[in-house]
């Protein structure tokens, strides 16, 4: 009994001083973190470059190869560019894109002048996908699919470029649901189907909603949603059996519908314009995101977006000190 007790006082005694020499080898939390409280820590990735905040948002941003003067204005707005893009996605986990797919021919100018706006600022995602205004429903899982095998963040969110985002009150909505693994975030509607075949957002399949004159299930208008990380997965790892409608945001709602997803209907993610979101604003209800019905965006966005900034748009504060 005694030999068994010295052997194990000796593994006991390796294992203090192993555990002593490798607090010596790693830097003291305390000394790298300073003094911030623990449960307020972000989860950190070690990378070849130092230490970098594990994503917790990937915004992508749907754009055209003729929207160059869109992207062009949410870059001059609320979009950091250079070094402020970079710090953002390190320090906060915010990862923006533009997101685009490819011309139906390969190597094609359109192509080669968004490369060059990418290799100029470096915030275009390229998608799998062959743009058309009637492949939304396809873009948009392109997105999901490849955003999920690029960046293992908490949210995804889908942004139209024709709207106004403040990216740090949409981070802390989206941080209040963070403890939900199924959760699908935006403005819930429910609007008639459209069964004529000559009006906008014509559903040529109608007939699989009821009877005319039927509304579409519960679903988030597609100007700007998030959805949480294992339903980004869904998506992805379904997109062959998950059904494309006409309309891009009925096919989201239509894939998570049958799934225990809880909805929440987020009314700050589509606030109107000036002087909408200005009075919200001036009564410290920053609108996460704002745009015209009318319009299903902003009305000449290009022109107009500047003013919509100017007037509704968050503090810098409130973006770099969002507690994430």
């Amino acid at each position: 009994m005694m030999g068994e007790f010295n052997k194990a006082h000796e593994a006991i005694s390796s294992l203090d001083n192993s555990i002593a020499k490798i607090r010596i080898e790693l830097p003291s939390t305390k000394t790298f973190l300073g003094t911030r409280k623990m449960e307020n820590l972000p989860t950190m990735n070690r990378t070849n470059s130092g230490i970098r905040r594990k994503p917790f948002m990937v915004i992508g941003i749907n754009t055209a190869f003729s929207g160059r003067r869109r992207r062009d204005s949410i870059r001059e707005t609320w979009m950091p560019q250079g070094e402020k893009l970079l710090r953002l996605e390190h320090e906060k986990g915010i990862i923006v894109r533009f997101m685009i797919g490819h011309s139906a021919t390969s190597n094609s100018i359109l192509d080669r002048a968004v490369d060059l706006e990418d290799a100029q600022h470096k915030d275009i995602l390229r998608l799998d996908h062959i743009e058309g205004y009637h492949e939304l429903s396809a873009k948009t899982q392109a997105f999901f699919t490849t955003a999920v095998a690029k960046w293992d963040a908490e949210f995804y969110v889908k942004v139209d470029d024709d709207v106004h985002v403040n990216l740090g009150t949409l981070a802390a909505t989206l941080a209040r649901n963070r403890l939900k693994s199924m959760v699908y975030i935006g403005c819930m509607k429910s609007g008639p189907v459209l069964y004529h075949k000559n009006v906008k957002y014509h559903e040529p399949e109608f007939w699989k909603f009821g009877e005319a004159g039927n509304k579409y299930f519960r679903h988030a208008t597609g100007q700007i949603y998030a959805i949480s990380k294992d339903l980004a997965t869904y998506i992805a790892n379904n997109r062959p059996i998950l059904h494309k409608y006409a309309n891009e945001d009925v096919s989201l709602g239509a894939w998570l519908i049958g799934l225990e997803v809880e909805h929440i209907d987020e009314r700050s993610m589509c606030c109107g314009t000036p002087p909408e979101c200005e009075w919200k604003a001036q009564a410290g209800n920053v609108c996460v995101a704002s745009f015209e019905w009318s319009c299903s965006g902003i009305c000449r966005s290009v022109e107009r977006i500047k003013h919509v900034h100017a007037k509704c748009g968050e503090t810098a504060a409130t973006l770099w000190g969002a507690l994430l």
